[in-house]
């Protein structure tokens, strides 16, 4: 006698997978690949020396304008709005040096993660890509 076992299946139509695809991802923790950890190392390299560049730019700006007013407006302050403004100038004129430096530096720091993490991803050993010296 044969047993008779019949198994019945359904399956969901695309949209009802995408939503359960988009429920599930909502419940499980995130999990990032190398390619986008190796674009957030690429991009956090840039931040600390943007915060500070813009930080520097406005200060310097605010000094040049508080020159200005000195200068323009308020009367006997001229000699200090001259100071200030000159000041606030050369405040302005090392914001971008600012950012390059730290830029760098960060850069420096991040290379041999960065390095490695794109090396694995092109699939090439540690050593390949360098040349040695003979």
């Amino acid at each position: 006698m044969e047993e008779n076992k019949e198994i019945f299946t359904y399956t969901y139509s695309a949209r009802q997978q995408e939503e359960v695809r988009r429920i599930l991802q909502k419940y499980t923790p995130p999990q990032e690949d190398k390619m986008e950890l190796l674009r957030r190392l690429d991009k956090s390299a840039q931040q600390p020396g943007a915060i500070a560049g813009i930080a520097l730019g406005v200060c310097g700006t605010l000094m040049l304008g508080l020159g200005m007013c000195c200068t323009m407006v308020w009367t006997g302050v001229f000699a200090l709005g001259v100071a200030v403004g000159c000041t606030g100038i050369a405040v302005l004129a090392l914001a971008y040096p600012m950012f390059l430096h730290l830029t760098k530096r960060r850069r420096a720091q991040l290379a041999p993660q960065i390095e490695a993490l794109s090396r694995e991803l092109l699939g090439q050993s540690p050593a390949c890509g360098r040349e040695t010296e003979r």
